[in-house]
Order: C-alpha cells, then structure tokens, then sequence
C-alpha cells in the first residue's frame, strides 16, 4: 500500500489504511494463510495492529510499489492489492502483478477499466436491463440541460470516495469542475452497499451494509447491518444483477467487488437503483471481515479460485445484525 499513491487517492488513505488493517486482522483468522505485506516505508506496520503470526511486513521506497510487485508476486501464491481504481491505480498494478507471472485476487482489466468510469458503467447496466438514475454526462463548463430533473447529483466521471459529489437544486447552482462529470437524477431511499465474493463458480453476495455518510462532499464513514429481510434481500438480488451486467460488458469478476445503491421505500423494489459498481473491496469489508466465523479473506480467495468457501465460514452469525461498523478518518 502506499502512503500517498496521488492527488485524487490521498483523500482515500483513512479508509484504505482501516480495509488493510482489517485484511492483516482477518488472514490470522486463517492458519493457511502467510502474509508477505508491501508497505510503504513511511507507513509503520505497526500502525496497522498486530500482524499475523509469521507475516513479514517488506518496506518499499516511494514510487517504487509496481517494481515491487514484480519483484514479489511470482513468489506469492496469491496477490492482494489495496488500492483506489482512480487515475488507473488498480488496474496498473493489477497488471504489474499478472505480468510478472503472479495471480493476482482481482477483476479482469476491462472490468475494472469499466467500472472506474460511472458514465460506463450506467449505460453498461442499464443496456442489460439493471436500473441505474437517469443521467448524462457534462463536459468541463457545460451547463444542465434545460429541464433536467432537480434535484441532481453531480459527482466527477471517473474518481471514488465522493470526488466531485453535488447536490444540485437549481440549475444555475451547479459548481464548475475540472474534468468531465456525471450528473443524475436524485432518488431518495437508503444507500446501501452490497459487498460480492466472485469467482469462476458464481456470485455470492455477502450481507448488505446500511451506509453513513458525514461531511461535504458526504464521504463514507461506517455503516450497519441492521436492514429488514425484505430490503435486504432485494440489495443482494439487485447486486448480483448488477456485478453479472458488467461482467458481461468488461470481462470476468474476480475476488471482491462492492455495489452502490439506493433502496427506493416501495417494497417491490421498482425505484431501487445502482449507483455504481466498485471493482474491488470496499471499506464495508472492515465491517464484514470481523462480524463472521472464519475468515473472510479465504473465502473470497477460494470463490476467485472457483472452490466453494472454506468449512465452517459464516458471514451472517446469529447476533450479529445489529453490529456497525465505522467511522473511518
């Protein structure tokens, strides 16, 4: 992981230190797993909790985190990358660690390329019958169409962590932007986040995370599992749908991958929409890797590989609906 791996990811490390943190503390929950843990040298391990029992942590220069994943993927089992699909982030060392003859527990390089782009991965969803917002995009200075639905939500084309977000109530109050940007049409309900393990075998969505949000632009900062039944069979169902649209548009999912999502009030589930799809975990993992039985980080390897989940996992143990999760800093 690095300390700083650029402008647009900076703003994520809170979040992306806890999601590493929770992966160390969940490997130990595994005897079968021996971590070699890449870090940037300005970041201590310690920093991060107690490691595993026989994890070595490799400290790496700054700028050098795709040489060092050359270096140590072919010696690896299996890589584990804890990065932002921004600025090409993901996808780069996705493909450091698969040059250099590794495997890396990710998605296809089309998938992630799709995903990291929200205007993309609308049309691809929507062509395949998954509600998405309406939306369009906006090139740098381009006003909103005359009659476009208010409120909107602007949010940067191809950022995560809430890069660019407004909430737009009149049509002269849209704040400028650099790049190009996707405006939508607002849907009240509840954002939920849809966590799927994925593999050659399937999808297997994970128990749906209520999500909190704080702050302006809104970033993420926790959440709970304290959804009813109904709706959260309905998040599951919807990001199964979602995850195999854009399989089929960008190539295969593979390990962890989280969906976005409004659930409408209605209960059969006509207004739900996916607001996008994020090709890696998300920082719900910190909730989900410390509610279950077993290890979470050898179940999403094993259905990456195509194997069932190992014996005895159970993301969902009884008592554990109301547990939440967060904040992050």
């Amino acid at each position: 992981m690095p300390a700083d791996p650029g402008t647009g990811a900076a703003a994520l490390s809170g979040e992306g230190r806890a999601m590493l943190a929770a992966l160390l503390s969940d490997a130990g929950r595994d005897g079968a797993i021996e971590v070699e843990l890449l870090l940037d040298r300005r970041l201590a391990a310690e920093s991060l909790g107690p490691l595993p029992r026989g994890a070595r942590s490799v400290p790496v220069e700054p700028g050098d985190d795709l040489e060092a994943l050359r270096r140590a993927a072919p010696h690896c089992a299996r890589t584990v990358i804890v990065a932002p699909e921004d600025d090409g982030l993901l996808e780069d060392r996705v493909a450091a660690v698969r040059s250099a003859g590794g495997v890396a527990v990710a998605c296809d390089g089309g998938f992630i390329r799709l995903a990291a782009d929200k205007q993309a991965t609308a049309v691809a969803l929507a062509g395949r019958g998954v509600p998405v917002p309406a939306g369009r995009v906006l090139r740098p200075g381009e006003p909103l169409p005359a009659g476009f639905h208010l409120p909107a939500v602007a949010k940067a084309r191809a950022a995560c962590g809430g890069a660019g977000f407004a909430l737009v109530h009149d049509d002269r109050a849209l704040p400028a932007a650099d790049g190009e940007r996707r405006v939508e049409a607002h849907v009240a309900g509840e954002p939920v986040g849809v966590s799927c393990l994925c593999g050659p075998a399937g999808i297997r969505a994970l128990p749906p995370v209520r999500q909190r949000f704080a702050g302006a632009p809104p970033r993420f900062v926790g959440g709970d599992f304290a959804l009813r039944p109904g709706p959260a069979r309905r998040a599951a169902a919807l990001a199964v749908r979602a995850v195999r649209a854009l399989e089929a548009a960008g190539g295969a999912a593979r390990g962890g991958v989280g969906g976005d999502m409004i659930l409408a009030p209605r209960e059969d589930g006509l207004g739900d929409r996916v607001l996008e799809i994020n090709p890696r975990r998300t920082t719900s993992f910190t909730g989900l890797a410390g509610r279950g039985r077993g290890s979470l980080l050898g179940a999403m390897i094993a259905v990456a590989d195509g194997l069932p989940p190992p014996p005895g996992w159970d993301p969902s143990p009884a008592g554990a609906t109301e547990a939440a999760f967060g904040p992050f800093a």
